[in-house]
């Protein structure tokens, strides 16, 4: 028989299941506290609950718990791990240390159905979705592996391999736990959510999280995005900014608008001013990306002086726009190099 496996249960469930196999109650709140709180690996290590219980655990659960199965690291301190997700999958989730600092860059899916032409995940197709279990472990196994002591997480964006909202049953499970006070008690204001704008599930993620919120638009020129991103026929892009104009960005919460510049097709004065006026009364922040070659893309990244400009423009416009900084390009971790590759 299958073992459940516990990690990405909430603790409704965990108490379910502990009262269903004739526990107390109260060992589905001692779980969820070793399982969220205290990163259990094994049920011996459980010592509050009785050995009963833990036999009983052992033989029908799992935790759910596994190491990374390769980590490469980058000359600027970036580390990317791979995960064994099942038999035909693997993903990618990429540490970010900056001083005190640490972000980690988790995916939601094992590959994309977005197809976005720039995007190295995209262009490897879509293998399947992830478990909320799946996604917990790419944070709970980091920085906890072999490596030696590393900068404790401060922020978590799902930016990795996947559209996050295509798998947002999961992903929902996966946010749940880690603001929970039972679980992880992260502010959500710790946490970002990218995505191409997929509707109807964007405003789900609007209306039952606080968490940050970060949407890809690469271009303002619809028929120019169309060709670049796929989605923009099936969740078009004004009537994702038109739902956004609903929501309050002005406080704790942000919205941030990412654009991958590329050499000669999105980086001049015409494109800044259209942008500018596409963002128009929208609060929100402008992350300028330098675009990182893959293999069998035509693009190239474009110079650091129409970068500047276009973060100037953009400034002088009342629009926070800044430049990104490129991190684990040369391991293949950059923003969208992801593709399941040691």
């Amino acid at each position: 028989m299958e073992k459940k496996i516990l990690l990405g249960m909430n603790l409704d469930e965990l108490q379910q299941l502990a009262v269903g196999a004739g526990m107390q109650r109260f060992v589905g709140k001692q779980l969820a506290e070793w399982i969220y709180a205290k990163k259990a690996v094994r049920f011996d290590e459980m010592v509050n609950i009785s050995k009963r219980n833990r036999e009983w655990l052992e033989q029908n659960c799992e935790i759910g718990r596994y190491k990374p199965s390769a980590c490469t690291v980058s000359k600027d301190g970036t580390r990317k791990y791979l995960f064994k997700t099942g038999a035909a999958r693997q993903v990618e989730a990429v540490y970010i240390p900056e001083h005190d600092r640490a972000t980690l860059c988790v995916s939601s899916q094992a590959g994309c159905k977005m197809n976005c032409y720039f995007c190295a995940t995209g262009r490897m197709g879509f293998k399947g979705n992830l478990s909320a279990a799946e996604i917990l472990n790419q944070i709970l196994s980091i920085p906890d592996c072999d490596e030696g002591p590393l900068t404790p997480l401060s922020n978590i964006v799902f930016m990795g391999m996947g559209e996050p909202l295509d798998n947002w049953h999961e992903v929902k499970r996966a946010l749940d736990v880690v603001s929970a006070p039972w679980g992880l008690a992260w502010s959500p204001k710790r946490v970002t959510v990218s995505t191409v704008g997929k509707l109807p599930q964007l405003k789900n993620l609007l209306d039952e999280t606080d968490v940050h919120v970060a949407v890809s638009v690469h271009t303002p020129f619809m028929e120019e995005r169309e060709r670049m991103m796929p989605a923009q026929k099936a969740f078009p892009l004004k009537e994702v900014l038109n739902i956004l104009r609903g929501y309050d960005f002005s406080k704790q919460r942000r919205l941030s608008i990412e654009y991958i510049m590329w050499r000669g097709v999105n980086d001049d004065m015409a494109h800044a001013r259209q942008l500018e006026k596409l963002l128009h009364g929208l609060d929100c922040r402008v992350n300028l990306i330098r675009f990182h070659a893959i293999p069998g893309v035509d693009l190239k990244p474009c110079s650091e002086e129409r970068m500047i400009m276009m973060r100037n423009y953009l400034n002088s416009k009342g629009i926070i726009a800044t430049i990104r900084t490129s991190r684990g390009e040369d391991i293949m971790a950059a923003c969208g190099m992801l593709a399941s590759e040691k």
